[in-house]
């Protein structure tokens, strides 16, 4: 009894002492001009982070179901974020998993889970926004958990009209204010780290404008009797047509969002997308109010693509337009990343997307850089700003200032000074390290001729990450291997001193020249004449973690090899076909082996080629001439590991020469002739080749298969939802590979040709091809109606056009379309998008029969 009274008297003091050190915190006000500032120095504030949802949801139930402790689970993911180098977490709260019917807040495990993490993120300085309520289900990706929460008796549509609805909102949310957080001693009103509070996420006001000013007052209310003196923010993204409403509202933020190429897509999508990223303006700037509010980015995220160039750009735009806080949208648990199951539309991680966690460091020094309001030239010319580059040929983003030095991808950038160069953060290899491992690391110098060393495992992507998830199915693996690190820096010096803290603490050693050989882990770095061990142990507490302190997921479970590869579509006959695979294996490769379907097991003559390691895990080689007869090749590639061997694209054990190996899958590729067609667009696959949208995107056409005679080409028919001048219907391909496949052919065309059907449509469509630069060229061309046609497009005469932003933008108020100041030249190789769209109405009875597209 005397322990536990002892054990509860140093609870209370320790949170006494919490509390009363949390009285010198400075805070955040916003003044009359809508700024942002610190209650000490009234300086601006700037803030940069991610969205993240371990206490609640899919991520709780995804964690429960691996059997996974999500204290520590949030403890792992905390380290990560704090590494990354952001100061901002924002959270919607599931309001049904702490909330009853009439909205009284429940004392359970997901509230304190959030209150774990909060205490978790403040105790390394990172700030909080608190979303009050999502007025949504807790289930996706899966079926909702009903809780008796009350968001799940009303419409969401409908539940701020709801008089009982608004009471139950008002009682939680002071219930939530209120609540005092065991681990700080703190109301969350009372909090220093917690910035303010957004009332709910994304709310659905229907009706009458007068009913949303009725519901915000109602609920400020409540929040100012509950004695929350914090600045609060609402939604201002959703339901154009109540902005009034949201302006003469006593709120002191503004929030808003950005998925600036749509969501959901079900693929990886491929492109260059900075056009999409270049502006972002806000229709209603002049709305009365609207200057004296803060701005925040609530949620962005440029979904359903794992490129690293974007997200810095985003938050220049973001800079210039005057955010002061910058929250992606979600940041993937690392015990769940694997699967990517949380947001299929989504996917960050340090560990399992390496690339685009630096370039979301370099985004976060982005928005603590960037002046707020600073403006910059129109793009391309903005993909060099500041201290920043950006590049999409690239996929690179570089930070470059005198003590760091940043970049995602393999980069013959410079550091501007290498003498007092502190930090680099990387991934790929630059003129200061050269690394053969796909995984991101650090450098921090503690003292001259003393760096901390932290690498992270390999991660090769072998699915989709976009396609439907599941718990069972990776898309990243992780492998533990060993790799060698070439670190040239003055400081350092050759023949440099190593000692590996984490997470063996025995391995030391010398450097050869600059290169050393690296497993995951902590290491210091010593120059010869001053060894790393000297003064520093694991233990040695550094950025508020012990040096030694270390977090990796561990290596992938696997059974056999895998084999990630794209066959080229098309070969041009007279050259060696070059192949390039990834063989993702956790025991390096005896060989790899690729063979045609001509080999046999009754012969003694099957030829072969044996693949090249070329780094890391790509195996390369080429197919000669005299392997490529008739009209295609189909290959296999056999990968001998371990005294086993695998085939693929299969996945089978054994060897297709084995007598009990059965082979019948296969790579194909067609071979051409030079003076053969580049077909874009074919009409025979089971499924239309194109994408299609519609600005505004409430629009929408409907395909139908058209084949009346069996000998005859099919063709695809659409036919069209709405039928006005302002709506225009497009059709969209990539065509980047078979482009790049018909290298020397590609500079002989002279024509675009597209063969359309008997149609019910007669008028013009536009026709041509989005580049490289993400510019648009096309021509505008006449249909003939009932006539099936083979239309001929010179492409001299492919002028340059708006680009249209597809698939569309959110919010919906954002910008339609990318008009370019600067004007580039149309270079046919450099296409990577084919592009239709209807020019002027469409009839109501109008329908485009679509064929074949290729050039000539």
């Amino acid at each position: 009894m005397r322990k536990c009274i002892l054990g509860l008297f140093a609870c209370f003091f320790f949170l006494a002492v919490f509390a009363q050190a949390d009285k010198n915190v400075p805070t955040i006000y916003v003044d009359k001009q809508g700024v942002m500032r610190w209650s000490d120095t009234k300086q601006e504030a700037s803030f940069f982070g991610v969205n993240y949802t371990t206490p609640f949801a899919h991520a709780y139930r995804a964690l429960q179901y691996k059997e996974i402790d999500h204290k520590e689970a949030i403890d792992r993911d905390v380290y990560h974020l704090v590494r990354l180098g952001f100061n901002a977490y924002r959270i919607h709260i599931w309001d049904v998993e702490i909330a009853d019917g009439e909205g009284n807040l429940l004392e359970n495990e997901h509230l304190e889970l959030l209150d774990y993490l909060l205490f978790r993120l403040q105790e390394n300085g990172l700030r909080i926004l608190i979303t009050a309520m999502t007025n949504f289900g807790n289930g996706y990706p899966e079926r909702n958990v009903q809780t008796g929460g009350f968001s799940y008796l009303y419409d969401k549509c409908q539940i701020h009209a709801d008089p009982q609805a608004i009471a139950a909102q008002k009682r939680y949310i002071t219930g939530l204010l209120r609540h005092v957080n065991p681990y700080t001693g703190l109301a969350y009103q009372n909090n220093p780290y917690v910035v303010g509070f957004e009332i709910n996420n994304e709310p659905c006001h229907t009706g009458e404008v007068g009913t949303t000013e009725h519901y915000i007052r109602e609920m400020l209310a409540a929040m100012k009797k509950a004695g929350n003196k914090k600045p609060v923010f609402y939604n201002v993204s959703h339901n154009m047509e109540h902005v009034s409403a949201y302006f003469k509202a006593d709120v002191q933020g503004t929030t808003y969002q950005w998925y600036p190429i749509g969501l959901v897509a079900g693929k990886e999508r491929k492109g260059n997308f900075l056009p999409y990223v270049a502006r972002y303006d806000i229709p209603f700037a002049n709305e009365k109010g609207f200057t004296n509010k803060a701005k925040a980015v609530y949620e962005y995220d440029p979904a359903d693509i794992v490129y690293s160039y974007i997200h810095p750009a985003m938050s220049r735009t973001f800079r210039a337009n005057g955010f002061q806080w910058i929250t992606q949208f979600a940041y993937d648990p690392l015990d769940m990343a694997a699967y990517n199951t949380e947001y299929q539309t989504h996917y960050l991680n340090l560990a399992y997307t390496p690339a685009k966690a630096i370039s979301m460091m370099i985004a976060a020094e982005t928005a603590y850089r960037i002046p707020r309001n600073q403006s910059f030239p129109a793009y391309p010319q903005d993909t060099l700003y500041g201290d920043f580059m950006v590049s999409y040929e690239q996929d690179l983003a570089v930070m470059n200032v005198d003590t760091a030095f940043y970049y995602t991808n393999n980069t013959d950038v410079w550091p501007k000074s290498t003498k007092v160069l502190r930090k680099i953060a990387g991934h790929g290899s630059s003129p200061v390290v050269a690394y053969s491992g796909s995984g991101t690391y650090f450098l921090d110098k503690l003292q001259d001729g003393v760096w901390r060393l932290e690498v992270m495992p390999d991660a090769e992507t072998v699915n989709d990450p976009f396609a439907k998830p599941s718990l069972s199915r990776e898309v990243v693996q992780i492998l533990w291997s060993e790799n060698n690190m070439e670190i040239r820096l003055p400081d350092l010096g050759e023949d440099f001193s190593w000692k590996q803290l984490a997470p063996e603490t025995s391995s030391r050693g010398q450097a050869d020249r600059t290169v050393m050989t690296v497993k995951p882990g902590v290491y210091i770095l010593g120059r010869k004449d001053q060894p790393a061990w000297a003064e520093w142990n694991s233990s040695t507490v550094w950025n508020r973690y012990p040096l030694g302190h270390f977090v990796a997921p561990a290596a992938s479970v696997q059974q056999s090899p895998t084999v990630v590869h794209t066959p080229a579509g098309y070969h041009e006959r007279g050259q060696d076909l070059a192949i390039s695979l990834q063989v993702v294996s956790a025991v390096a490769p005896d060989s790899v082996i690729v063979q045609t379907d001509e080999i046999s097991f009754w012969r003694d003559d099957n030829t072969y080629i044996k693949l090249e390691n070329k780094e890391g895990y790509r195996y390369v080689g080429r197919l000669p001439q005299s392997m490529l007869r008739g009209d295609r090749i189909r290959y296999t590639a056999t990968v001998y590991v371990d005294g086993k061997k695998y085939t693929f694209p299969q996945g089978t054990s054994g060897a297709p020469l084995d007598w009990d190996t059965a082979i019948d899958r296969y790579w194909t590729t067609e071979i051409v002739d030079r003076a053969t067609p580049i077909v874009l667009a074919k009409s025979l696959s089971a499924q239309p080749a194109w994408e299609t949208y519609a600005i505004p995107e409430t629009a929408y056409s409907q395909v139908r298969k058209i084949q009346k005679d069996p000998m005859a080409v099919p063709m695809w028919s659409y036919a069209f939802s709405r039928h006005d001048n302002e709506t225009k219907f497009f059709w969209l391909k990539d065509i980047k590979q078979v482009v790049a496949e018909r290298k020397y052919k590609i500079d002989e065309v002279k024509n675009l040709m597209i063969a359309v059907g008997n149609q019910s449509f007669s008028g013009k469509i536009q026709i041509g091809f989005v580049s490289n630069m993400g510019y648009t060229y096309a021509e505008t061309i006449e249909l003939e109606k009932d006539a099936q046609q083979t239309l001929r497009v010179p492409l001299k005469e492919l002028s340059l056009v708006p680009t249209a932003l597809l698939p569309a933008p959110y919010p919906t108020f954002l910008e339609r379309y990318f008009v370019p100041v600067t004007p580039i030249p149309f270079v046919v190789g450099d296409s990577e998008k084919l592009i239709i769209s209807t020019d002027g109405a469409v009839d109501q009875q109008a329908v485009i029969t679509i064929g074949a597209v290729w050039m000539e």
